[in-house]
């Protein structure tokens, strides 16, 4: 089994960087997906309340044997329930569904700063409540853009652990993780592939080829060299096999400036842009 290095977060909880992410796997593939994904290895677990496959991951874990202690289980409060009420009737709900009676870390899924008259501050207020009574280990942000994290440095009294935001070869979204850099903020890249637009790119396939490695294989490598926390997603054993197998090479550092050099800025944006974002399922 290979040894997936442990970062340390800003309150003192240590999180796998490399977990299993299993956005967009249907609720019914679900527990079979993070079953195998433990058998494997993983032991960090990424989900949402908006993925809607939350008792799929908390029935894969107890199918797998592992001990909850063992397990990192990250969810999402879902856009719908910023406001405090909604977000404590939505937090103990992402705790049923899961079967256990805490998260190890909990995040607000998206700013939407043009609703809820852009208070997110509230919400986040909320979230350290979760943290004070030991339901959720740590707090965090996800797709939070710098003016976001200032505002709660502002207004609040805890750091993030975390900010989950888009991070790929083609969108390094340097500015806000510089921020979180600066500020103790971990890093954590969703879409790492750019939802595999990039492994078809010559730079990649060129290194993929040199180092004996997938494409995919020398993307998550690039996200471990630079510290990202990455949870790629696959409901295929053999893709979810191959992505665990990143701590066997090394990126040269020619090989790795290559890499961050495919940068598109914003251009290579894929997702929505936080800013103005405002989608409630």
């Amino acid at each position: 089994m290979s040894e997936v290095p442990v970062i340390e977060l800003n309150d003192g909880a240590r999180i796998p960087q490399l977990g299993f992410g299993v956005y967009q796997i249907p609720p019914e593939e679900t527990a079979a997906a993070v079953r195998t994904a433990l058998d494997i290895g993983y032991r960090h677990i990424d989900t949402a309340e908006m993925y809607q496959n939350e008792k799929g991951v908390g029935e894969g874990i107890r199918a797998a044997g592992v001990d909850r202690s063992e397990v990192f289980i990250t969810s999402k409060l879902n856009n719908g329930f910023h406001r405090p009420d909604d977000a404590r009737r939505a937090f103990d709900k992402t705790l049923q569904e899961l079967g256990f009676d805490h998260v190890d870390l909990f995040l607000i899924h998206w700013p939407l700063p043009t609703l809820y008259d852009g208070d997110f501050v509230s919400t986040w207020k909320t979230l350290e409540e979760f943290k004070k009574d030991g339901r959720a280990r740590s707090i965090g942000v996800s797709n939070f853009q710098v003016a976001h994290l200032q505002r709660l440095a502002d207004e609040t009294g805890t750091v993030p652990a975390v900010n989950q935001i888009e991070v790929h070869p083609y969108f390094l979204n340097d500015e806000v993780r510089a921020y979180g850099q600066e500020h103790g903020i971990a890093t954590e890249a969703w879409s790492p592939i750019a939802q595999g637009k990039v492994l078809d790119d010559p730079a990649i396939t060129r290194i993929a080829e040199s180092v004996g490695k997938t494409p995919a294989q020398v993307v998550l490598r690039w996200h471990i060299q630079r510290g990202d926390i990455v949870f790629p997603k696959s409901v295929t054993e053999q893709r979810i096999r191959d992505n665990f197998a990143l701590f066997d090479f090394e990126l040269s550092d020619a090989d790795f400036d290559a890499v961050s050099a495919l940068d598109n800025g914003e251009d290579g944006r894929i997702g929505p842009n936080p800013d103005t974002f405002d989608y409630v399922p």
